[in-house]
């Protein structure tokens, strides 16, 4: 599994600096906390997901409390608060695509992968989670592939397969 080291500093780019700008002028003057999720989009997409010490930076930039970027951050299910793989697998694990094999597909990633769930494989390529409904009952199960968020449906432990082979070779 893939370490990293959570507390290292983070030193955002002044493109990234220049987007959170941006953003901040979208919304009247002092409600630039109004900012906060797509600043956190912008943060996650430049660094893969979002650490303790890059919320700290954000908050310090929209000049709020720590803990508000906390709460939002870990309300959403969309931002990462560890690294994830490059590709990130996420199978719905309500019951309708439970009930046609997304249990049995989620057992068949991991054993393919060889991590299990919000692991990241040695080669930083992949990570996987289920997640709750992604709104087609009737094609279950269902995956989403991030980041682009690719959406899967009928799938079966073949067509996985061939997903991640696909996927290996980009």
């Amino acid at each position: 599994m893939l370490k990293v080291e959570e507390q290292q500093p983070v030193e955002f780019s002044s493109a990234l600096i220049e987007k959170f700008d941006e953003l901040v002028k979208r919304y009247p003057e002092g409600k630039q906390k109004s900012a906060l999720l797509p600043i956190l989009h912008e943060v996650q997409a430049e660094l893969g997901w979002l650490s303790p010490a890059a919320m700290d930076k954000v908050a310090a930039y929209l000049d709020i409390q720590d803990i508000e970027v906390y709460e939002v951050a870990s309300f959403y299910s969309m931002y990462f608060l560890k690294p994830q793989g490059k590709y990130v697998l996420e199978v719905c694990r309500t019951g309708p695509c439970c009930l046609v094999g997304a249990e049995k597909l989620m057992g068949h990633i991991e054993a393919k992968l060889g991590v299990k769930e919000n692991q990241v494989t040695e080669d930083g390529l992949f990570s996987w989670r289920g997640v709750e409904c992604l709104a087609a009952c009737g094609y279950g199960p269902v995956l989403q592939i991030g980041p682009e968020y690719t959406f899967y449906e009928n799938l079966n432990e073949q067509k996985v397969d061939e997903l991640i082979e696909d996927l290996r070779k980009k």
